[in-house]
């Protein structure tokens, strides 16, 4: 924020400041991520090498829109929808197949779109090592699709 001219010391008026979080708005975005991302989003395979995972721990009820008594959002496939940002620029959506709760969930697909149109697509539980570092440079990334 900048510091307004109603501000009592003329020294600071006009300066910019970054908010500080308060405990509970640092307890509700580590809650949220690891609700959304999982505890440990990267990880090192038996190679030595980076991999990412998206291991949520998301209720049902989360894609569904009960507030306006409606079924939530669907993918082309009718498969129950929920995306969020990541790293404020990729697009994630997550495709409930299962229809149920996600907890400890791995993911069986993920489709990586690139900047230029390109996918990557990836089948298993992990995306390898050089999608991964793209994705967390934020590198040509656009969108994330992970299947559940």
């Amino acid at each position: 924020f900048i510091a307004s001219s109603a501000f009592k010391d003329p020294s600071i008026v006009g300066r910019g400041f970054l908010a500080r979080l308060s405990g509970s708005t640092a307890e509700f975005l580590s809650i949220w991520r690891l609700m959304f991302i999982g505890p440990n989003p990267y990880i090192m395979n038996d190679d030595g090498s980076v991999e990412m995972q998206l291991i949520p721990a998301l209720p049902l009820w989360l894609f569904e829109d009960l507030e306006n008594d409606a079924e939530g959002k669907r993918d082309d496939e009718g498969n129950l929808v929920v995306s969020y940002k990541l790293f404020a620029s990729i697009m994630v959506t997550y495709h409930n197949t299962l229809g149920t709760d996600l907890y400890d969930v791995s993911p069986t697909k993920y489709i990586v779109t690139m900047t230029d149109g390109s996918t990557v697509e990836v089948e298993g539980a992990t995306i390898p090592t050089e999608t991964a570092i793209k994705i967390r440079k934020m590198l040509g990334v656009e969108t994330i699709d992970v299947y559940f």
